[in-house]
C-alpha cells in the first residue's frame, strides 16, 4: 500500500517498519524540531533516500488533494508524532492511522509518558487508531499493545518500550491487515486527555516521600525536573535518596560536598548529584 507519513523521530520507526514490509512511501510530513528534545534527521534521511517530497508546514487539505491527484485514493495517512490535528483528509485517502503512546482511551494528549511514570502506572501501552478529525486521539482503536512497568521504570526505558511496540504495531496488524481491521475498528469511549507538562509538573516537591521525589526525578528523565534551592532553582539530571527520620524542614539543604546537594525530604533525603543552574530567561520554558 502506498503511504504519507507525518511525525518525527520520536516514533519515526512506524515508518521505517512500514517499508520493510513492503508499503511504499509517498512523501513525508514532518515539523521543524528543536535538535535538543525533538529530532527529525531520521526521517527526513530515510524521505530522502526513497526521494520523497517533503513538508514542514501544517499538512491542509489541498495537500491531501494533490496527493489524492497523483496516487489516487487508495493510499493511507500514517501519523506518529505529529503535533497538529489533521482535518479533512477523508476523500483524499482510503485511511488515515494514528500511532499514539499510551493504552487509549487513558492518555490522550501531546505526550503522556512523563505522567505515565510520575503516576507509577505498572502497565502501559502502545495504540493505532483511526485518525479522527474533530479532536486529539479520539478515533476508533485499530489495534493496541500493552505492556508492564517496573517499580523503577524511567523516562528512556518507557519510549524505548513504546518505540519498540509502534514498529511491532505497524509491521503487523496495520501493515498486513489494515483493512480488516479498518472495517473492525472499536470506539474507544470515555476517557482522559493529558495536557502538555508544565514546569510545575517538572518541579520536585520536598514535603513529599523520597519514593515520589525520585519516581518524579526517573519520569523526566534526561528533560530533567526542576529543584528549589533557597531562591535559586536548578535543572536536576540525577539523584538518589534515602528514607531516614529527621527534624530538618522539607527542602532544607543538610549537606553539600563538590557538585552533591542533600536536601531534606518528608521521610528522609534526596542527593542531587547532577544538576546545572535555570538561567532568569529560561523559566517558564519546557526543556532549556
Amino acid at each position: 500500500m502506498k503511504f504519507a507519513f507525518a511525525g518525527i523521530d520520536f516514533l519515526g520507526g512506524v515508518f521505517e517498519s512500514l517499508v520493510e514490509a513492503g508499503w511504499t512511501p509517498i512523501k513525508l510530513f514532518t515539523r521543524p524540531c528543536d535538535g535538543i528534545y525533538d529530532h527529525n534527521e531520521v526521517v527526513v534521511a530515510q524521505a530522502r533516500r526513497h526521494r520523497l517530497p517533503m513538508q514542514l508546514s501544517r499538512i491542509k487539505a489541498s495537500d491531501m488533494e494533490a496527493l489524492a491527484q497523483s496516487h489516487g485514493r487508495d493510499w493511507a495517512l500514517v501519523v506518529a508524532g505529529y503535533p497538529w490535528l489533521i482535518r479533512d483528509w477523508r476523500g483524499s485517502a482510503a485511511y488515515g492511522v494514528n500511532f499514539h503512546p499510551s493504552p487509549l482511551p487513558m492518555g490522550r494528549g501531546p505526550y503522556p509518558l512523563f505522567k505515565a511514570v510520575a503516576d507509577a502506572h505498572t502497565e502501559w501501552g502502545v495504540t493505532a487508531h483511526v485518525l479522527g478529525e474533530e479532536g486529539f486521539d479520539t478515533g476508533d482503536i485499530l489495534a493496541q499493545e500493552r505492556f508492564a512497568l517496573s517499580g523503577d521504570e524511567t523516562h528512556e526505558s518507557l519510549l524505548s518500550k513504546c518505540q519498540i511496540a509502534a514498529r511491532r504495531l505497524a509491521a503487523g496488524p496495520i501493515a498486513r491487515d489494515l483493512p480488516a481491521r479498518w472495517r473492525g475498528a472499536e470506539p474507544q469511549g470515555e476517557g482522559s486527555y493529558w495536557p502538555r507538562v508544565t514546569d510545575a509538573d517538572r518541579t520536585l516537591d520536598f514535603r513529599s516521600d523520597v519514593a515520589a521525589i525520585l519516581r518524579r526525578v526517573r519520569a523526566f528523565g534526561t528533560i530533567e525536573t526542576i529543584a528549589r534551592l533557597g531562591d535559586n532553582r536548578v535543572y536536576v539530571a540525577a539523584a538518589e535518596g534515602w528514607s531516614e527520620p529527621h527534624r530538618h524542614t522539607p527542602g532544607t539543604v543538610v549537606h553539600r560536598y563538590r557538585r552533591h546537594i542533600v536536601i531534606a525530604a518528608r521521610d528522609g533525603y534526596i542527593q542531587l548529584n547532577r544538576w546545572s543552574p535555570v538561567a532568569m530567561t529560561e523559566a517558564g520554558h519546557l526543556g532549556r
